[in-house]
């Protein structure tokens, strides 16, 4: 059984709703999981999942997929300083880049003045697609559908009954032709509300279900009936706002961090106006929701798929941020992002470590996970923004990376400190010859 550790002083008598954990990263990693235990109220079971005796069994992995040969661990991080919608939160990232934990961690407490994080999601509506190809008159095809949307709304809902009375269920349904290598198509859409579920099988289910009365509608054939990871209907939208002084480098320079929002605008706009460098920024945004989606069970790559997607919906590949300073010179951020996920089904019923990170977060509902993950991806932007337009991406990036360097150059034992030491101290850049040096003299005493 798990054991509590001692939790350092200074920590005792932390509230429970804080998520400003000072000094964190100097504790030891039995500390931190002991420290996270009394202020989230996890018990033995969970905290355990996150020690290396709480490895995933081969008997649940065998449970989760097919043909399993083993598990593979990477990291759990938590990321502090989060607040949204005035409350607290510790967020878990599984991850195995160094200095993503810290960035968002940092740009997080840098828009406490002005109240953190603020979201407004849609409600948790997924599309169920319909293909009907071979209709004789495909427009006289649509609107036969449409008529037809009262009929159709209670077949879907006679599957799903327990949806239907938590508040879910099929709202609406949509019809469009499309034009392939095929021929026409049309296209049927219905919207689902899949409450605190992901709603794949649920979407699927209602989809197969009306495709013959599709058919008879349409006089075409059914071929496909599957979700859409563009979910559209299902966005997460989270906003900040910066002073000045939070984004100086003290905390209270109003010039310099005047000019550090300058910086950040202008790396924006590139990435605005630039499919190149929109991918790469992207790929940052994403570097904080994907490991959250890990940590929490989710299908992390229909998340990563509807947010690419949607970053081009109507438009040229761009940025899934926005970033403009306002009157009073604040930076003002916000995302706006599909956010397919949930929690009753899938991974976060089965795996422990998600189940630990669950109760972490504190989470209620699949809404307050969709605006958690927004708010991680509003902050990891900002700090690569801020890194882009100051130092450059490196500087911190290789601090945070030495540990790792020392430990491929094949540093062991005491060794590791005292070569990290070493490299740390001279001013150098940090590159693998100097790792390779600093060992070289460590063991030649």
């Amino acid at each position: 059984m798990y054991r509590r550790v001692f939790v350092p002083r200074g920590y005792d008598n932390m509230p429970v709703d804080s998520s400003r954990l000072k000094g964190f990263y100097k504790l030891s990693v039995p500390e931190r999981r002991s420290l996270l235990a009394d202020i989230a109220g996890l018990d033995d079971q969970m905290v355990g999942a996150w020690a290396s005796a709480g490895e995933l069994t081969e008997e649940v992995a065998d449970r989760m997929i097919e043909n399993v040969i083993g598990t593979y661990s990477l990291p759990i991080g938590v990321a502090t300083n989060f607040i949204i919608d005035g409350e607290h939160y510790l967020i878990p990232f599984v991850v195995e880049e160094a200095s993503v934990v810290a960035a968002a961690s940092n740009m997080a407490k840098r828009c406490h003045s002005k109240g953190g994080f603020v979201s407004d999601n849609d409600e948790p509506v997924m599309i169920g697609q319909i293909q009907v190809v071979g209709c004789d008159d495909p427009e006289a095809a649509k609107m036969a559908i449409l008529s037809a949307e009262r009929e159709l709304i209670e077949a879907c809902n006679d599957v799903d009954p327990i949806l239907v009375k938590f508040g879910g269920g099929c709202k609406g349904v949509e019809a469009r032709i499309i034009e392939t290598g095929s021929g026409p198509m049309v296209i049927v859409h219905i919207l689902v509300d899949c409450r605190d579920a992901m709603g794949a099988n649920a979407v699927n289910t209602m989809a197969e279900t009306i495709a013959p009365r599709i058919e008879e509608l349409s006089t075409g054939t059914v071929i496909l009936r599957i979700i859409s990871n563009l979910a559209v209907h299902r966005l997460a939208k989270v906003s900040a706002v910066f002073t000045p002084e939070e984004m100086s480098d003290s905390g209270l320079d109003r010039e310099g961090g005047s000019s550090v929002i300058d910086g950040v605008v202008q790396a924006y706009h590139f990435a605005a106006a630039d499919p190149f460098r929109a991918t790469t920024h992207n790929k940052g945004i994403m570097n904080a929701i994907s490991p959250i989606a890990i940590a929490c069970g989710q299908d992390w790559r229909a998340i990563e798929s509807g947010a690419h997607s949607y970053a081009s919906y109507g438009r040229e590949y761009g940025s899934m941020t926005h970033w403009e300073k306002d009157s009073e010179g604040n930076l003002v951020g916000s995302i706006e992002i599909p956010m397919a996920v949930g929690l009753v089904g899938g991974a976060v019923r089965i795996h422990p470590g998600a189940q630990a990170n669950v109760a972490l977060l504190g989470l209620r509902t699949a809404n307050d996970l969709a605006k958690v993950m927004a708010a991680a991806g509003l902050a990891q932007n900002l700090g690569a923004l801020r890194a882009l337009a100051t130092v450059g991406i490196q500087a911190g990036h290789m601090k945070l990376h030495l540990m790792n360097m020392v430990a491929a150059a094949g540093a062991e034992g005491t060794e590791v400190e005292a070569v990290a030491n070493i490299v740390r101290e001279s001013g150098d850049r940090i590159t693998m010859a100097a790792v390779e040096e600093a060992l070289a003299s460590v063991r030649e005493g």
